[in-house]
């Protein structure tokens, strides 16, 4: 290999790992700003007794944050935060540097740019951050849902307890799918994982679809074709990228948080997709697969807004932008 493509693969690698530092910063701090938004929800999602009397109303949301507040202190708003940043970074991470690198190869130049390839670079990018970070994404939600009810003590729930928790459980009801998963305890850090998949491709899709159709048609560009970006467009731009995928998406986040806390409500069984889906219609109807979307809102849009320009100011600062 000459010297030159040593020097260009030095400097690609070196502009991936860049990318994928500014968007794991990026994604921590805008996770750090809705922690307590995001313990509420996932409390709301899976139905948690201690909660439900809140959920369905904004001044729920209020209530039951205040009660988390009152019988846990700041903590408890956190609680799973440590959790959630030893997953975010990674995940945000290889989130947005496989959009930059998948978006460069299947828009080579400014004429190929579609909705559709917009939409397939998030997609793709979706699915490729939540494979390699999903066993630490259940820990978070199993870490989130523990409370009085569910928790077998007054301890806090620590990251290697809702770890050796999960590694531990064990169906009664023999079957081949059950004893697959007991004989390779590891696959019990995907459960959920294929509702997870499913929804992360409308989810991530229509995220950067929007933010990249926005950005294509409200900012001005260089004489040399480059966008010039400035953090409140992007704010604002965020903001609306994380509604639109919030509302596409919503139904499948609430089937995977339900079958992630599985292990916890009903420790002798392994829930399915379909079961899960049946369950929530059972039980609440079509509003159930949308139960908790008001404060999905309230956390999703200001976490979008933040990622997204916390991306653009890191790609700057990291000199990649």
């Amino acid at each position: 290999m000459s010297s030159s493509a040593q020097a260009s693969q030095s400097t690609q690698l070196d502009t991936v790992l860049r990318s994928g530092i500014a968007g794991g910063t990026a994604g921590c701090v805008a996770k750090t700003v809705v922690a307590p938004l995001d313990r509420v929800k996932i409390l709301f999602q899976t139905s948690n007794p201690d909660f439900q009397k809140y959920s369905g109303s904004w001044s729920g949301v209020y209530r039951a944050g205040k009660e988390i507040y009152v019988t846990a202190g700041l903590r408890g708003l956190f609680q799973g935060h440590s959790a959630t940043l030893i997953r975010v970074f990674p995940y945000a991470g290889i989130n947005f540097m496989a959009y930059d690198e998948i978006r460069r190869f299947i828009i080579p130049r400014r004429e190929a740019e579609t909705n559709f390839r917009r939409f397939a670079a998030g997609a793709l990018a979706g699915v490729t951050s939540v494979f390699f970070t999903y066993p630490l994404e259940l820990i978070r939600v199993r870490m989130a849902f523990q409370t009085r009810t569910y928790g077998k003590t007054d301890v806090r729930p620590s990251f290697t307890s809702a770890f050796r928790e999960i590694y531990h459980e064990h169906a009664r009801t023999p079957t081949s799918a059950k004893s697959l998963l007991n004989k390779f305890p590891l696959f019990k850090f995907y459960r959920g994982f294929t509702v997870t998949t499913v929804g992360i491709i409308p989810y991530g899709g229509t995220s950067f679809l929007t933010w990249d159709f926005l950005r294509s048609k409200l900012l001005p560009r260089t004489p040399s074709g480059k966008k010039q970006s400035h953090p409140v467009a992007d704010l604002a731009m965020g903001a609306v990228a994380g509604a639109t995928s919030q509302t596409a998406s919503y139904p499948f986040e609430v089937i995977r948080r339900r079958m992630q806390v599985g292990g916890v409500t009903q420790p002798d069984r392994w829930l399915r997709w379909g079961e899960t889906i049946r369950t929530i219609w059972q039980t609440h109807g079509w509003r159930g697969f949308y139960v908790g979307l008001s404060i999905g809102y309230l956390k999703i849009v200001p976490m979008k807004a933040v990622s997204f320009t916390m991306w653009q100011v890191g790609k700057r600062i990291l000199g990649i932008d």
